[in-house]
């Protein structure tokens, strides 16, 4: 059984469009005390360090509260635009969502994405990072107003999305599509192998509970 770490609707597509059925799990992890823990111990932790850290917090609380009942390996995810040298998560407020495709508009990032998946059984882990560049388009003022009333950008890392209503602002991208949306899947057949899993048995395997859980 697969368990997300993760409240992200794009994470659960991408899962579900690629014949793997998870259950839902949402970590409660206080991302801001786990980063500033992070920096405390390193300083100079880059975003590929942030995003692991965050994700390997993620899937260690949801492993913590995860039953005997339910073995299986939990995948905690978390993700960060790295622009101009500059680490963005989620915009705050529609005005810093603005202030962002500001800055976005006709440049390129990287989207890291970090991966950590631990198996409740014995505790064994394995992880990894997706880093891939976004070469944004050049949307017009109008064109930004009308995506940030969406409310899309507000919920998503780097105020955009690929596979949503952003998806006709980007340009193009260079590494994994799906790191963009928040979840590799080249890297997590790769990790889920290291677990002593194969991927394509996951295949049509039924979640053997309901989807989410609080």
């Amino acid at each position: 059984m697969i368990l997300l770490a993760s409240q992200s609707s794009g994470r659960l597509a991408t899962l579900r469009a690629a014949g793997i059925e998870p259950r839902v799990r949402v970590s409660t992890v206080d991302e801001e005390a786990v980063l500033e823990a992070l920096r405390r111990r390193d300083p100079g932790a880059g975003p590929a360090q942030q995003v692991q850290e965050l994700a390997r917090a993620k899937a260690l609380e949801v492993a913590g509260r995860t039953g005997a009942d339910e073995a299986g390996i939990v995948v905690g995810c978390d993700s960060m635009l790295e622009i101009d040298g500059v680490v963005v998560g989620k915009p705050a407020s529609a005005q810093e969502a603005r202030e962002r495709w500001a800055s976005m508009r006709g440049a390129s990032g990287t989207l890291h994405s970090g991966h950590f998946l631990v198996r409740t059984a014995d505790g064994a882990s394995a992880q990894g990072v997706s880093s891939t560049v976004v070469r944004f388009g050049e949307p017009s003022p109008q064109e930004i107003e009308a995506y940030i009333a969406t409310g899309e950008p507000l919920w998503c890392a780097g105020a955009f999305t690929i596979d949503g209503l952003g998806g006709a602002f980007i340009e193009g991208v260079e590494g994994d599509p799906h790191g963009v949306v928040g979840i590799s899947l080249p890297l997590l057949r790769r990790l889920l192998a290291q677990l002593g899993v194969t991927w394509t048995d996951l295949w049509g395997a039924p979640s053997s509970a309901p989807e989410a859980i609080a």
